[in-house]
Parts: C-alpha cells; structure tokens; sequence
C-alpha cells in the first residue's frame, strides 16, 4: 500500500491529529515535537525533540472482522520489528505492542479503532520511536534508543521510510488473509516466551509463571508455578521488570 506522510513542527498529539476526516487510510502524521503525546493506559509519551520519531498512522481495513482487531495490532509491532532488524538490533514484542531491545523498551504502540456492522471501520496507530535519543527523564521506565543500543545515529525520514514499507508489507498480509501467518511470526519473537518470570497481578500481589502465547483474541496465556493456566486481558496483569 502507499503511504502519504504530513511533517508537522510540533503537535499536541499525532493521533489527535490523525483521526481529524481529512485523513483516510494510509495518511501518516509525523511530528517533531509532542506537547501532550499519550502511551499506553493513560500514560504520557516522552520524547526529546528531534531525536525521535512520532507518528500516526490512518488505516481503513473495512475488510477485517472486529473480532480480528488483535490481528491488525500484531501487524503493526511485526512491521516495527521487522525495521529494527534491518538495522541489526534483535527486538521483541512485549505483550502486546511494545519493543523491547533486551530488558528496556525502544518502541511504543498505542491503536485507537472504530467498529461499524462488525467490520473494522477506521483505525489510528500511534507509533513512537526512540531513534537518537540518549537521555530520559527519571520517570522513565527503563527505555532505550537506537542509537544506545548500536552506537551509530540515524536519519528519521530514513528509519521512517523502512517503517513505512514494512508496514505496507505486514498489512498485505492482513489484506491476503494470511492471519496464521502473522499470529505465528508475532509469537516467535514474544518477549519472554517460555522464560521464568515474575508479574504484578490486579491487587498488587507478584506471582511466578511462564508465557505460554497469546489467544487470536489478544489475551495473554500465563502458566504459574502450581501449574494452572489462566488468560489475562490487557492491564489485568504486568511483567516485573
């Protein structure tokens, strides 16, 4: 698919933005500088102006059944692995849609959708990118940037062109109904898959156990160390990090 990208200076938010109706599908927002840029559960996006690419992008896949939302998700955090790996770097997928490089997050996804008779009707993708960023704030959980992790600075508009085509590619895949394929690549770069690990439960509590995958639906599948197996919606359990 092509995309149409539109550079802003600054924004208050590139979704914000992006879900205005002049947009359609394949519109990408790129913003320099954020002043209110949003994470994952209500969280604030940090970033260093100009050092990072923040973006959103329009998409329209009136073909998908709302019942296959996760899909779409997992397109998009294969697409920003697959550029990462272009560059050397070995990410992996956090349940569900952050980067991780190791034990630190690189990549921020946040998706806002509509539904209309069943079908996906219209979704926005917030993507954030540390790229050249060397410095956070202390308030920042455990991130990490390209150029941390190899040493070596990138051109965005570059670093935003690879995205762009493997997005095109990862949504054609979508658009073939090649979904077991997507489900099978997500999963086979998952963020501590088969690996002993800690999690913070609703309550507060910590408890051991092992990710087993992630149902079509999108919950996750943990095996704790009675061994009962439980699925858990997204915000009803976290990795400690």
């Amino acid at each position: 698919m092509d995309f149409r990208c539109h550079f802003f200076d600054t924004l208050a938010s590139t979704n914000d933005t992006a879900r205005q109706k002049c947009y359609s599908h394949g519109d990408v927002i790129v913003a320099r500088r954020q002043t209110a840029g949003r994470g994952q559960r209500g969280n604030s996006w940090s970033s260093e102006e100009g050092s990072s690419l923040m973006l959103s992008v329009v998409l329209q896949p009136s073909f998908l059944e709302a019942g296959r939302q996760f899909s779409l998700l997992q397109c998009v955090a294969l697409a920003v692995a697959d550029m990462l790996a272009l560059y050397g770097l070995d990410p992996r997928i956090k349940w569900t849609n952050d980067i991780y490089i190791g034990d630190r997050k690189i990549v921020g996804i946040l998706m806002e959708q509509s539904v209309r008779g069943g079908f996906m009707e219209r979704c926005v993708v917030g993507i954030g990118i540390n790229v050249n960023q060397r410095t956070f704030e202390e308030w920042v959980p455990n991130p990490t940037s390209m150029v941390l992790e190899t040493g070596g600075e990138y051109d965005l508009r570059e670093v935003l062109g690879r995205l762009c085509e493997a997005l095109g590619r990862r949504y054609g895949q979508l658009c073939s109904g090649e979904f077991e394929t997507v489900a099978a690549d997500y999963h086979r770069i998952m963020y501590r898959l088969g690996c002993e690990s800690r999690f913070i439960l609703p309550d507060g509590g910590t408890v051991g156990g092992i990710v087993r995958g992630v149902r079509p639906t999108g919950e996750l599948v943990v095996e704790f160390e009675d061994g009962k197996v439980d699925d858990f919606l997204f915000g009803d359990i976290r990795f400690v990090i």
